[in-house]
């Protein structure tokens, strides 16, 4: 078109290589990829793609989304050389196995690191040296219990066990910081548990953590912090 000056340009890359992660979210999350930016060290840039998910949690709905994964991450920029991949949903996990989490990621892009909460809070657990966990989880009761269920298979004793047993996903996000708060201490209370893990990346924990962990003594960490504190590890 005449009148428009033909400009040129030089290119620059804005994505260094093996520090970016790629984040499988739950389309019913609304907490996670706010707090995860303010957890992650140094320059870490952040790809965002999101699986269908029911508005109920319940194991039937979290095993529908495995078949989901590898549409979800195909959707990712392939300029962004990711260094990591995160499936981010907790009890997903539980339910679809950690191994077939990462098998479905790997079937479009493997050889990448993957984690999972799950997997970040049983590291961050074991590297804190806690065995005997207090668990707090928004969950109805069947996906709580296998997720307790999970934790003592690998080698953890759940000493304190609570549930706002809300199905709700809607719902789970919209519970207020000073319920969730005071949950953490009264799971937490006590000499029982050496540290205390509130589960589901829905449940907005980041401003609560330090708080809890000095009311009650000892570490509270939550899904989120759990996958920050892994992916931190899986890029240094």
């Amino acid at each position: 078109m005449s009148g428009i000056k033909n400009l040129t340009y030089s290119e620059q890359e804005y994505v260094k290589a093996g520090k970016s992660v790629g984040l499988v979210l739950l389309q019913t999350d609304e907490v996670l990829e706010n707090e995860i930016r303010q957890m992650l060290s140094g320059a870490v840039s952040l790809f965002h793609s999101r699986v269908p998910s029911g508005d109920e949690v319940t194991a039937e709905t979290l095993a529908k989304m495995e078949t989901e994964i590898p549409r979800a991450v195909s959707l990712f920029p392939p300029a962004g050389k990711l260094g990591v991949v995160a499936y981010c949903c907790t009890s997903g996990s539980t339910v679809i196995g950690e191994a077939n989490v990462a098998k479905a990621v790997h079937s479009v892009l493997p050889g990448v690191k993957v984690t999972n909460p799950l997997f970040a809070v049983k590291a961050n657990l074991t590297a804190l040296g806690a065995k005997r966990i207090g668990l707090l989880t928004p969950y109805e009761p069947h996906v709580s219990q296998a997720m307790a269920d999970h934790f003592k298979e690998h080698g953890f004793e759940i000493t304190s066990f609570g549930s706002f047993y809300e199905k709700e996903e809607a719902k789970v996000t919209r519970i207020s910081r000073q319920s969730i708060l005071d949950a953490m201490e009264e799971i937490g209370s006590g000499d029982q548990c050496d540290a205390v893990f509130a589960s589901c990346t829905n449940l907005r924990t980041v401003d609560l953590l330090a708080e809890a962990a000095k009311r009650i003594g000892k570490p509270v960490i939550s899904s989120n912090s759990a996958l920050a504190w892994h992916i931190n590890q899986l890029l240094a």
